[in-house]
């Protein structure tokens, strides 16, 4: 499989913001509005369609369930606990990482979906939607939480008005009482999600400043490596552990080995923090899935 293809698009859209944002007279102004409608409407619209619209059978997928969560926990422990590293901490702005916990354990769930289906056909797009249907709400949870206490606010407040984890925990509920979405609102919704996808992307883009990497170096390498290096590691243990079968086992490894979500810039930047230093690691991801993913499926598999 072709992996810098499959993320192409992805990384040209996001190319695309920053080109048009620097160089043309749709500048800054005009993609802040953009980000809201992004966030507050279609990315919520995206979240529900893509969890309801394949059927989760959670005992039959017990043991990935497991493995991928416990693999998300690993990983949300380990962002979570760099500040504390002796050789680390000191060079950790708090409120960068705050906003950038969450790259190393997000993921971006449409290269997932296509990936899967693509290795594995229709049992392997039933697989890791039954991931994603059960990690993205705890997932949000912990992208939300940092940025909430740094910013000594609410945090049942922010879970309450955060409209990815309603979109997220409604469409696992409407999932497991078997709600499909009519089918003639499909059409609408479908274009919809498409649209999140790529203004979401560009959004991304047109926030980038490449030079608060540098900044961050010390961050930036330390999430990345757990987004692209340990989480792979983890998912071929734990697929030893959990006795998965061949397709699971290659779901997990392709699950692990994700670039990041392009969501993460815009809730940090929804919630007030470094959204270009956020929007620059994401960018970095989806060029590291490129080497993340063939690693997972060719080299641990």
């Amino acid at each position: 499989m072709n992996y810098a293809q499959l993320l192409l698009p992805d990384f040209s859209l996001i190319l695309c913001g920053y080109l048009i944002c620097r160089y043309t007279a749709l500048n800054r102004s005009v993609w802040q509005p953009v980000e809201s409608l992004v966030y507050y409407l279609l990315f919520p619209v995206l979240l529900f369609q893509s969890i309801v619209k394949s059927p989760v059978d959670i005992s039959a997928a017990s043991g990935l369930i497991g493995a991928g969560m416990l693999s998300g926990v690993i990983g949300i422990a380990l962002a979570y606990s760099l500040p504390h590293w002796p050789w680390l901490g000191k060079r950790i702005d708090a409120r960068d990482h705050a906003a950038s916990a969450q790259v190393a354990f997000r993921f971006n769930s449409f290269i997932g979906l296509a990936i899967a289906e693509r290795l594995a056909g229709t049992q392997g797009l039933l697989m890791i939607a039954v991931l994603i249907g059960v990690c993205v709400p705890l997932f949000n949870v912990a992208a939300v939480w940092p940025m909430a206490r740094q910013g000594q606010h609410s945090f049942a407040r922010e879970l309450v008005r955060n409209p990815l984890i309603i979109a997220t925990g409604s469409g696992l509920a409407a999932n497991l009482l078997g709600f499909q979405i009519p089918e003639w609102a499909v059409p609408t919704v479908s274009r919809i999600s498409a649209a999140s996808l790529a203004l979401g992307l560009m959004a991304a883009g047109a926030g980038l400043q490449f030079g608060l990497l540098t900044r961050g170096k010390a961050l930036s390498v330390a999430v990345l490596s757990i987004r692209h290096l340990v989480q792979p590691l983890l998912a071929f243990a734990l697929a030893r552990l959990f006795g998965l079968d061949p397709v699971q086992t290659t779901v997990l490894l392709a699950f692990s080995a994700l670039p990041t979500a392009s969501t993460c810039y815009v809730l940090a930047a929804r919630m007030g923090y470094n959204g270009p230093y956020v929007a620059g690691l994401v960018t970095l991801s989806t060029l590291l899935g490129v080497v993340s993913l063939p690693f997972a499926l060719g080299f641990l598999r």
